[in-house]
């Protein structure tokens, strides 16, 4: 299967203007130039263009889609990521859709509707008593503080950096490099930077290095053994790869 230009436009919705964008910028090549200079795209081109629009939706921006793109092994292993991805977001979507139609079906009828089933997919508070068990009620309160000062452009923007990481770390893992490679220790860098981060958090307020070591070592445990984190790796064995990874840069930039 191949397609002009103009049939990828309008059967995808991206401008003629953002393909030619991405053929200069090198993200998306076309197949072919035709001898009258029209560009057009085969199956592979078509199935890359599809996970660059995948990517989009995550909110990365075209520097990391490519950096992402030039990091994979396969197509095959690049959509499963991306499928491991889409699946919890469906399920936190439908959440989200089954809270909403119980609050319409609540108004038009009259009744009142439990305040947990109203917020349910959008609460940040659901860990609260965990988070107070494991690590003290200073630290949740702290983040929960935090949290509440951001505008809704900054809690977006939040979101979209957690699922951008989950997803790096699905992809990396697909790809078969090692927890130890470059890519790998690169991703750990980012997590870490990002959990020390969020006030109140145990790496945010660390007095030492051996602190954060030790925030950082139990988090990475809880990943293999807690089913909700499994999930967000992609499985048992990406979160796996995520603690191994995690392990070994903790053990070398954490020291003493």
């Amino acid at each position: 299967m191949e397609l002009s230009i103009q049939e990828l436009a309008v059967l995808t919705g991206v401008t003629s203007r953002t393909l030619r964008h991405y053929d200069a910028i090198g993200l998306l090549p076309p197949s072919r130039i035709a001898a009258n200079g029209y560009r057009h795209y085969d199956q592979g081109a078509l199935g890359r263009l599809q996970r660059i629009l995948l990517l989009r939706e995550l909110g990365l921006g075209l520097p990391a889609i490519a950096a992402v793109l030039e990091q994979e092994t396969s197509p095959a292993a690049a959509l499963r990521s991306h499928v491991a991805w889409l699946r919890t977001e469906q399920k936190r979507v439908a959440r989200l859709i089954v809270s909403v139609e119980k609050t319409i079906t609540a108004e038009e009828q009259g009744e009142a509707i439990m305040a947990q089933d109203m917020f349910d997919g959008f609460d940040h508070t659901q860990y609260r008593d965990e988070v107070e068990q494991r690590w003290g009620k200073e630290a949740y309160a702290s983040s929960d503080a935090w949290w509440r000062a951001q505008d809704a452009a900054g809690q977006v923007g939040w979101k979209e950096q957690v699922a951008a990481l989950n997803h790096d770390w699905i992809t990396a893992f697909s790809s078969g490099v090692s927890p130890e490679s470059d890519a790998a220790q690169e991703l750990a860098r980012r997590h870490v930077a990002w959990l020390r981060s969020i006030p109140g958090t145990p790496a945010a307020k660390a007095a030492s290095a051996a602190d954060v070591r030790g925030y950082v070592l139990g988090l990475a445990e809880m990943y293999v053994a807690d089913e909700r984190f499994v999930a967000n790796y992609g499985g048992a064995e990406g979160a796996a790869f995520v603690r191994d990874a995690l392990t070994a840069y903790v053990e070398r930039e954490f020291q003493g």
